[in-house]
Protein backbone atom coordinates (compact mmCIF):
# COMPACT_ATOMS: atom_id res chain seq x y z
CA UNK A 1 0.00 0.00 0.00
CA UNK A 2 1.50 3.03 -0.97
CA UNK A 3 1.69 6.46 1.03
CA UNK A 4 -1.25 8.17 -0.91
CA UNK A 5 -3.55 4.59 -0.34
CA UNK A 6 -3.03 5.02 3.22
CA UNK A 7 -3.48 8.86 3.50
CA UNK A 8 -7.21 7.81 1.86
CA UNK A 9 -7.62 5.49 3.87
CA UNK A 10 -7.30 7.86 6.92
CA UNK A 11 -9.25 10.58 5.75
CA UNK A 12 -11.98 8.03 5.51
CA UNK A 13 -11.66 6.90 8.64
CA UNK A 14 -11.68 10.54 9.72
CA UNK A 15 -14.80 11.32 7.55
CA UNK A 16 -16.65 8.29 9.93
CA UNK A 17 -15.34 9.14 12.80
CA UNK A 18 -17.96 10.68 15.31
CA UNK A 19 -16.61 13.75 17.11
CA UNK A 20 -17.27 14.37 20.80
CA UNK A 21 -20.49 15.83 21.63
CA UNK A 22 -20.17 18.56 24.53
CA UNK A 23 -22.81 18.16 26.75
CA UNK A 24 -23.77 20.98 29.59
CA UNK A 25 -25.57 20.57 32.74
CA UNK A 26 -28.52 21.82 34.59
CA UNK A 27 -27.11 24.23 37.49
CA UNK A 28 -30.57 26.63 38.06
CA UNK A 29 -34.42 25.92 37.69
CA UNK A 30 -36.10 29.25 38.22
CA UNK A 31 -39.77 29.63 37.60
CA UNK A 32 -40.27 29.02 33.60
CA UNK A 33 -36.99 29.05 33.05
CA UNK A 34 -33.96 26.87 33.00
CA UNK A 35 -29.94 27.99 33.72
CA UNK A 36 -27.02 25.72 32.28
CA UNK A 37 -23.15 25.64 31.84
CA UNK A 38 -23.20 25.49 28.28
CA UNK A 39 -19.63 25.87 26.71
CA UNK A 40 -20.13 27.32 23.10
CA UNK A 41 -23.84 28.41 23.96
CA UNK A 42 -25.21 30.60 20.75
CA UNK A 43 -28.40 32.55 21.30
CA UNK A 44 -31.42 30.95 19.14
CA UNK A 45 -29.49 27.13 20.08
CA UNK A 46 -32.28 24.44 20.21
CA UNK A 47 -31.25 21.62 23.03
CA UNK A 48 -32.09 18.98 24.47
CA UNK A 49 -32.56 18.45 28.24
CA UNK A 50 -32.17 14.76 29.34
CA UNK A 51 -32.85 13.13 32.48
CA UNK A 52 -32.50 9.84 33.92
CA UNK A 53 -35.73 7.84 33.47
CA UNK A 54 -37.71 10.14 31.64
CA UNK A 55 -38.36 11.33 28.54
CA UNK A 56 -35.77 14.18 26.25
CA UNK A 57 -37.27 18.14 26.93
CA UNK A 58 -36.46 20.41 24.01
CA UNK A 59 -35.37 23.83 25.07
CA UNK A 60 -33.98 26.90 23.29
CA UNK A 61 -31.40 29.33 24.45
CA UNK A 62 -32.86 32.91 25.07
CA UNK A 63 -29.91 34.50 27.30
CA UNK A 64 -25.88 33.62 27.27
CA UNK A 65 -24.27 34.55 30.17
CA UNK A 66 -20.60 33.38 29.46
CA UNK A 67 -20.60 30.12 29.35
CA UNK A 68 -23.55 30.16 31.48
CA UNK A 69 -26.97 29.82 28.75
CA UNK A 70 -30.17 30.66 29.86
CA UNK A 71 -33.26 28.10 28.69
CA UNK A 72 -36.37 28.16 27.58
CA UNK A 73 -38.56 24.96 27.52
CA UNK A 74 -41.03 23.47 25.03
CA UNK A 75 -42.93 21.53 28.09
CA UNK A 76 -43.06 21.33 31.48
CA UNK A 77 -40.03 21.71 33.77
CA UNK A 78 -41.00 19.54 36.71
CA UNK A 79 -38.26 16.69 37.18
CA UNK A 80 -35.60 18.64 35.66
CA UNK A 81 -32.83 19.47 38.36
CA UNK A 82 -29.02 19.07 38.62
CA UNK A 83 -28.51 15.79 37.24
CA UNK A 84 -30.47 16.75 33.94
CA UNK A 85 -27.73 16.76 30.96
CA UNK A 86 -28.13 19.17 28.04
CA UNK A 87 -27.54 18.03 24.73
CA UNK A 88 -27.17 20.58 21.97
CA UNK A 89 -29.52 19.85 19.40
CA UNK A 90 -27.00 20.07 16.20
CA UNK A 91 -29.37 21.46 14.11
CA UNK A 92 -31.60 24.66 13.20
CA UNK A 93 -35.37 24.49 13.91
CA UNK A 94 -37.12 22.68 10.91
CA UNK A 95 -40.35 21.11 10.28
CA UNK A 96 -41.48 19.01 7.00
CA UNK A 97 -43.56 20.46 4.74
CA UNK A 98 -45.96 19.74 1.59
CA UNK A 99 -49.18 19.77 0.17
CA UNK A 100 -49.78 16.68 1.92
CA UNK A 101 -50.35 18.52 5.43
CA UNK A 102 -53.81 19.93 3.74
CA UNK A 103 -56.68 18.65 5.65
CA UNK A 104 -53.83 18.13 9.02
CA UNK A 105 -54.15 19.72 12.40
CA UNK A 106 -50.71 20.18 14.02
CA UNK A 107 -49.36 21.09 17.01
CA UNK A 108 -46.60 24.11 17.50
CA UNK A 109 -43.40 22.36 16.46
CA UNK A 110 -45.39 20.64 12.94
CA UNK A 111 -45.92 17.39 14.62
CA UNK A 112 -49.64 15.20 14.18
CA UNK A 113 -52.42 17.07 16.78
CA UNK A 114 -54.83 14.43 15.02
CA UNK A 115 -53.79 11.19 16.11
CA UNK A 116 -52.61 10.70 12.28
CA UNK A 117 -49.15 10.27 11.44
CA UNK A 118 -47.43 13.00 9.08
CA UNK A 119 -48.05 11.57 5.66
CA UNK A 120 -44.58 10.75 3.33
CA UNK A 121 -43.17 13.08 0.74
CA UNK A 122 -42.45 15.83 3.22
CA UNK A 123 -39.55 17.72 3.09
CA UNK A 124 -37.19 19.46 5.51
CA UNK A 125 -38.13 23.80 5.49
CA UNK A 126 -36.45 25.36 8.35
CA UNK A 127 -38.89 27.62 10.62
CA UNK A 128 -36.36 30.50 11.45
CA UNK A 129 -36.24 32.47 7.56
CA UNK A 130 -36.00 36.15 6.36
CA UNK A 131 -38.63 38.28 5.48
CA UNK A 132 -38.49 38.70 1.43
CA UNK A 133 -36.17 41.45 0.07
CA UNK A 134 -38.26 44.49 0.04
CA UNK A 135 -37.02 44.95 -4.21
CA UNK A 136 -38.06 41.39 -4.92
CA UNK A 137 -41.48 41.80 -3.71
CA UNK A 138 -44.48 41.88 -6.44
CA UNK A 139 -46.52 44.90 -6.36
CA UNK A 140 -50.01 44.36 -4.48
CA UNK A 141 -52.27 45.02 -7.59
CA UNK A 142 -55.04 42.31 -8.02
CA UNK A 143 -57.85 41.90 -5.19
CA UNK A 144 -58.62 38.89 -3.32
CA UNK A 145 -62.08 37.71 -2.95
CA UNK A 146 -62.88 36.55 0.65
CA UNK A 147 -66.52 36.19 0.07
CA UNK A 148 -67.76 38.75 2.30
CA UNK A 149 -69.63 42.02 0.97
CA UNK A 150 -68.52 43.94 3.46
CA UNK A 151 -65.09 43.49 2.94
CA UNK A 152 -64.92 42.80 -0.61
CA UNK A 153 -66.87 45.78 -1.38
CA UNK A 154 -66.15 48.40 1.34
CA UNK A 155 -62.45 47.16 2.34
CA UNK A 156 -61.49 45.48 -0.48
CA UNK A 157 -57.88 43.62 0.16
CA UNK A 158 -55.50 42.40 -2.02
CA UNK A 159 -52.95 39.54 -2.83
CA UNK A 160 -50.17 40.03 -0.86
CA UNK A 161 -52.06 42.36 1.77
CA UNK A 162 -51.49 42.26 5.64
CA UNK A 163 -54.71 43.62 7.53
CA UNK A 164 -55.45 43.12 11.47
CA UNK A 165 -58.95 42.11 12.74
CA UNK A 166 -59.01 44.55 16.10
CA UNK A 167 -62.03 43.11 18.34
CA UNK A 168 -63.31 42.16 21.70
CA UNK A 169 -63.54 38.81 22.89
CA UNK A 170 -66.89 37.12 22.16
CA UNK A 171 -67.65 39.46 18.95
CA UNK A 172 -66.87 36.97 15.92
CA UNK A 173 -63.63 36.84 15.20
CA UNK A 174 -63.39 33.17 14.86
CA UNK A 175 -66.45 32.89 12.69
CA UNK A 176 -65.23 35.79 10.47
CA UNK A 177 -61.87 33.89 9.89
CA UNK A 178 -63.87 30.56 9.05
CA UNK A 179 -66.18 31.96 6.44
CA UNK A 180 -63.07 33.69 4.84
CA UNK A 181 -61.39 30.51 4.62
CA UNK A 182 -64.58 28.35 3.23
CA UNK A 183 -65.22 31.26 1.19
CA UNK A 184 -61.95 32.99 -0.10
CA UNK A 185 -60.15 32.61 -3.54
CA UNK A 186 -56.91 32.31 -2.02
CA UNK A 187 -55.57 29.05 -3.27
CA UNK A 188 -54.76 27.55 0.31
CA UNK A 189 -55.02 28.36 3.85
CA UNK A 190 -52.88 28.21 6.86
CA UNK A 191 -54.66 29.15 10.01
CA UNK A 192 -52.42 29.72 13.43
CA UNK A 193 -54.27 29.51 16.76
CA UNK A 194 -52.29 30.86 19.35
CA UNK A 195 -53.56 30.19 23.20
CA UNK A 196 -56.42 28.90 22.09
CA UNK A 197 -58.75 27.45 24.94
CA UNK A 198 -58.55 23.97 24.69
CA UNK A 199 -62.24 23.61 24.77
CA UNK A 200 -62.53 25.76 21.24
CA UNK A 201 -59.76 23.82 19.01
CA UNK A 202 -62.53 21.35 18.10
CA UNK A 203 -65.34 23.64 17.65
CA UNK A 204 -63.36 25.37 15.64
CA UNK A 205 -62.12 22.67 13.43
CA UNK A 206 -65.25 20.97 12.81
CA UNK A 207 -67.83 23.27 12.86
CA UNK A 208 -66.63 26.64 12.17
CA UNK A 209 -64.07 25.30 9.40
CA UNK A 210 -66.09 22.70 8.57
CA UNK A 211 -65.35 19.68 6.23
CA UNK A 212 -65.17 22.24 3.05
CA UNK A 213 -62.41 24.46 5.09
CA UNK A 214 -60.37 22.26 6.80
CA UNK A 215 -59.53 20.52 3.73
CA UNK A 216 -57.91 23.15 1.68
CA UNK A 217 -56.00 24.73 5.30
CA UNK A 218 -53.48 23.34 7.25
CA UNK A 219 -54.50 24.38 11.45
CA UNK A 220 -51.67 24.76 13.70
CA UNK A 221 -52.77 25.19 17.34
CA UNK A 222 -50.91 25.83 20.59
CA UNK A 223 -53.47 26.03 23.24
CA UNK A 224 -52.87 28.71 26.16
CA UNK A 225 -52.08 26.01 28.68
CA UNK A 226 -48.85 25.31 26.45
CA UNK A 227 -45.46 26.87 27.42
CA UNK A 228 -44.72 29.98 26.03
CA UNK A 229 -41.96 28.88 23.49
CA UNK A 230 -44.58 26.66 21.88
CA UNK A 231 -47.07 29.28 21.55
CA UNK A 232 -44.33 31.12 20.22
CA UNK A 233 -43.45 28.76 17.90
CA UNK A 234 -46.95 28.10 16.58
CA UNK A 235 -46.64 30.92 14.76
CA UNK A 236 -43.25 30.90 13.43
CA UNK A 237 -44.15 26.96 12.13
CA UNK A 238 -47.88 28.66 10.37
CA UNK A 239 -45.85 31.57 8.50
CA UNK A 240 -43.42 29.16 7.86
CA UNK A 241 -45.50 26.45 6.52
CA UNK A 242 -47.61 29.58 4.76
CA UNK A 243 -43.72 30.39 3.22
CA UNK A 244 -43.41 26.65 1.47
CA UNK A 245 -46.90 27.17 -0.25
CA UNK A 246 -45.79 30.14 -1.81
CA UNK A 247 -42.39 29.94 -2.38
CA UNK A 248 -42.31 26.39 -3.75
CA UNK A 249 -44.91 26.00 -5.29
CA UNK A 250 -46.60 29.75 -6.26
CA UNK A 251 -49.56 29.88 -4.67
CA UNK A 252 -51.15 32.62 -3.05
CA UNK A 253 -51.70 31.32 0.47
CA UNK A 254 -54.14 32.41 2.98
CA UNK A 255 -52.36 32.99 6.72
CA UNK A 256 -55.15 33.87 9.44
CA UNK A 257 -53.30 33.92 12.97
CA UNK A 258 -55.39 34.14 15.57
CA UNK A 259 -54.05 36.38 17.88
CA UNK A 260 -51.37 38.58 17.91
CA UNK A 261 -51.96 39.63 21.81
CA UNK A 262 -51.62 36.27 23.05
CA UNK A 263 -48.47 35.57 20.90
CA UNK A 264 -47.30 39.21 22.43
CA UNK A 265 -48.03 37.46 26.06
CA UNK A 266 -46.19 34.69 25.28
CA UNK A 267 -42.89 36.60 23.95
CA UNK A 268 -43.15 38.45 27.35
CA UNK A 269 -42.85 35.19 29.40
CA UNK A 270 -39.87 34.73 27.46
CA UNK A 271 -38.58 38.22 27.67
CA UNK A 272 -38.83 38.18 31.41
CA UNK A 273 -37.18 35.36 31.84
CA UNK A 274 -34.17 35.98 29.91
CA UNK A 275 -33.64 39.22 32.03
CA UNK A 276 -35.36 41.89 29.49
CA UNK A 277 -36.37 45.37 30.75
CA UNK A 278 -39.96 45.61 31.34
CA UNK A 279 -41.31 48.61 28.78
CA UNK A 280 -44.39 49.34 28.16
CA UNK A 281 -47.49 47.64 30.16
CA UNK A 282 -44.58 45.63 31.07
CA UNK A 283 -43.78 44.38 27.14
CA UNK A 284 -39.98 43.84 26.66
CA UNK A 285 -38.27 45.80 23.61
CA UNK A 286 -38.12 41.85 22.47
CA UNK A 287 -41.95 41.53 21.53
CA UNK A 288 -42.16 44.36 19.57
CA UNK A 289 -38.71 42.76 17.67
CA UNK A 290 -40.79 39.71 17.22
CA UNK A 291 -44.21 41.33 16.00
CA UNK A 292 -42.08 43.01 13.74
CA UNK A 293 -40.09 40.44 11.79
CA UNK A 294 -42.98 38.28 11.97
CA UNK A 295 -45.47 40.52 10.21
CA UNK A 296 -42.65 41.43 7.63
CA UNK A 297 -42.55 38.15 6.08
CA UNK A 298 -46.24 37.63 4.79
CA UNK A 299 -46.67 39.45 1.53
CA UNK A 300 -45.84 38.62 -1.95
CA UNK A 301 -42.61 37.45 -3.43
CA UNK A 302 -40.94 36.57 -6.63
CA UNK A 303 -43.95 34.24 -7.32
CA UNK A 304 -46.70 32.99 -4.75
CA UNK A 305 -47.66 35.43 -1.86
CA UNK A 306 -48.65 35.38 1.69
CA UNK A 307 -52.17 37.37 2.55
CA UNK A 308 -52.02 37.37 6.11
CA UNK A 309 -54.80 38.51 8.77
CA UNK A 310 -54.22 38.99 11.53
CA UNK A 311 -56.34 38.70 15.06
CA UNK A 312 -55.66 41.58 17.86
CA UNK A 313 -57.58 41.60 21.19
CA UNK A 314 -58.15 44.91 22.58
CA UNK A 315 -59.94 45.09 26.38
CA UNK A 316 -62.48 47.73 26.11
CA UNK A 317 -62.26 48.70 22.09
CA UNK A 318 -59.27 50.51 23.43
CA UNK A 319 -56.86 50.03 19.96
CA UNK A 320 -54.22 52.57 21.37
CA UNK A 321 -52.89 50.08 24.06
CA UNK A 322 -49.31 49.23 23.18
CA UNK A 323 -49.33 45.60 21.49
CA UNK A 324 -53.13 47.36 19.02
CA UNK A 325 -51.27 50.43 18.38
CA UNK A 326 -47.41 48.42 17.37
CA UNK A 327 -49.65 45.92 14.65
CA UNK A 328 -52.04 49.12 13.34
CA UNK A 329 -48.39 50.38 12.18
CA UNK A 330 -47.09 47.85 10.72
CA UNK A 331 -50.18 46.50 8.78
CA UNK A 332 -51.97 47.32 5.24
CA UNK A 333 -54.93 47.98 7.21
CA UNK A 334 -57.35 47.01 9.64
CA UNK A 335 -60.54 46.02 10.45
CA UNK A 336 -62.73 47.30 13.21
CA UNK A 337 -64.90 44.46 14.97
CA UNK A 338 -67.75 46.58 17.10
CA UNK A 339 -69.64 45.25 19.87
CA UNK A 340 -72.10 47.45 19.90
CA UNK A 341 -72.95 45.96 16.14
CA UNK A 342 -72.96 42.41 17.62
CA UNK A 343 -75.47 43.45 20.63
CA UNK A 344 -77.79 44.64 17.24
CA UNK A 345 -77.49 40.96 16.06
CA UNK A 346 -75.49 42.51 13.11
CA UNK A 347 -72.93 39.79 11.72
CA UNK A 348 -70.33 40.05 10.87
CA UNK A 349 -69.82 42.98 13.09
CA UNK A 350 -67.60 45.00 10.96
CA UNK A 351 -67.14 49.17 11.64
CA UNK A 352 -66.50 50.31 8.04
CA UNK A 353 -66.62 53.89 9.16
CA UNK A 354 -63.50 52.74 12.06
CA UNK A 355 -62.03 50.28 9.67
CA UNK A 356 -59.91 50.93 6.45
CA UNK A 357 -58.06 48.93 3.86
CA UNK A 358 -54.59 50.95 2.88
CA UNK A 359 -54.40 49.42 -0.70
CA UNK A 360 -58.20 49.53 -1.91
CA UNK A 361 -57.40 52.39 -4.16
CA UNK A 362 -54.32 50.58 -5.53
CA UNK A 363 -56.68 47.51 -6.67
CA UNK A 364 -60.30 48.59 -7.51
CA UNK A 365 -61.65 50.51 -9.86
CA UNK A 366 -62.65 53.58 -10.11
CA UNK A 367 -66.65 52.89 -10.28
CA UNK A 368 -65.81 50.62 -7.20
CA UNK A 369 -64.08 53.67 -5.29
CA UNK A 370 -66.86 55.96 -6.22
CA UNK A 371 -69.73 53.88 -4.94
CA UNK A 372 -67.63 52.69 -1.91
CA UNK A 373 -67.17 56.25 -0.84
CA UNK A 374 -71.02 57.08 -1.45
CA UNK A 375 -72.06 54.21 0.84
CA UNK A 376 -69.66 55.23 3.46
CA UNK A 377 -70.88 59.30 3.47
CA UNK A 378 -74.57 57.84 3.60
CA UNK A 379 -73.75 55.82 6.58
CA UNK A 380 -71.51 58.56 8.39
CA UNK A 381 -74.52 61.10 7.59
CA UNK A 382 -77.02 58.49 9.69
CA UNK A 383 -74.52 57.53 12.32
CA UNK A 384 -74.08 61.50 13.19
CA UNK A 385 -77.69 61.53 14.26
CA UNK A 386 -78.43 57.77 15.28
CA UNK A 387 -78.97 58.78 19.18
CA UNK A 388 -81.71 61.40 18.06
CA UNK A 389 -83.42 58.95 15.31
CA UNK A 390 -83.72 56.34 17.75
CA UNK A 391 -85.52 58.87 20.33
CA UNK A 392 -87.74 60.23 17.80
CA UNK A 393 -86.01 63.84 18.33
CA UNK A 394 -84.88 64.36 14.76
CA UNK A 395 -87.59 65.88 13.00
CA UNK A 396 -87.72 64.87 9.03
CA UNK A 397 -86.61 67.51 6.26
CA UNK A 398 -83.93 69.46 8.86
CA UNK A 399 -81.13 68.04 7.03
CA UNK A 400 -81.23 66.85 3.74
CA UNK A 401 -78.41 64.25 4.01
CA UNK A 402 -79.89 62.69 7.22
CA UNK A 403 -83.24 62.84 5.21
CA UNK A 404 -81.40 60.36 2.12
CA UNK A 405 -79.50 58.79 4.84
CA UNK A 406 -82.51 57.09 6.75
CA UNK A 407 -84.13 56.42 3.43
CA UNK A 408 -81.35 53.93 2.55
CA UNK A 409 -80.13 52.74 5.69
CA UNK A 410 -82.05 49.45 5.94
CA UNK A 411 -80.62 48.71 2.16
CA UNK A 412 -77.43 49.31 3.36
CA UNK A 413 -77.12 47.36 6.47
CA UNK A 414 -78.98 44.29 4.78
CA UNK A 415 -75.84 45.15 2.59
CA UNK A 416 -73.24 44.73 5.01
CA UNK A 417 -74.64 41.79 7.06
CA UNK A 418 -74.16 38.59 5.96
CA UNK A 419 -74.74 34.74 7.20
CA UNK A 420 -72.05 32.62 8.34
CA UNK A 421 -72.98 30.36 5.72
CA UNK A 422 -73.65 32.91 2.87
CA UNK A 423 -71.01 33.14 0.09
CA UNK A 424 -71.21 36.04 -2.05
CA UNK A 425 -68.98 36.29 -5.29
CA UNK A 426 -67.12 39.73 -6.39
CA UNK A 427 -69.02 40.29 -9.49
CA UNK A 428 -72.22 40.35 -6.94
CA UNK A 429 -70.95 42.11 -4.45
CA UNK A 430 -69.63 45.03 -6.60
CA UNK A 431 -73.46 45.03 -8.57
CA UNK A 432 -75.29 45.42 -5.28
CA UNK A 433 -72.55 48.02 -4.31
CA UNK A 434 -73.82 50.17 -7.44
CA UNK A 435 -76.82 49.79 -6.62
CA UNK A 436 -77.19 51.35 -3.12
CA UNK A 437 -74.86 54.54 -4.48
CA UNK A 438 -76.99 55.20 -7.26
Amino acid sequence: MNRSERLARRLEALDRARPLQLVGRVTEVTGLAARAALAGARLGDWVELRTPGRPGLLAEVIAVHGEQATLMPLGELRGIGPDSQVVPHGRPFELQAGRQLLGRVLDGLGRPLDGKPLPAGLQPWPVDRPAPHPLQRRPITRPLPLGIRAVDGLLTIGEGQRVGIFAGSGVGKSTLLGQMVRAGAADAAVVCLVGERGREVREFVEATLGAEGLARSVVVVATSDAPARLRVAAAQVATALAEWFADVEGRQVLLLLDSLTRLARAQREIGIAAGEPPGRQGYPPSVFALLASLLERAGNRARGGVTALYTVLVAGGDLDEPIADEVRGILDGHLVLDRRLANRAHWPAIDVLGSVSRLMPAISGPEQRAAAARVRTLLADYERQRDLIALGAYQAGSDRRTDLAIQRIDAIERFLRQGAQERVELAETLARLQELAA
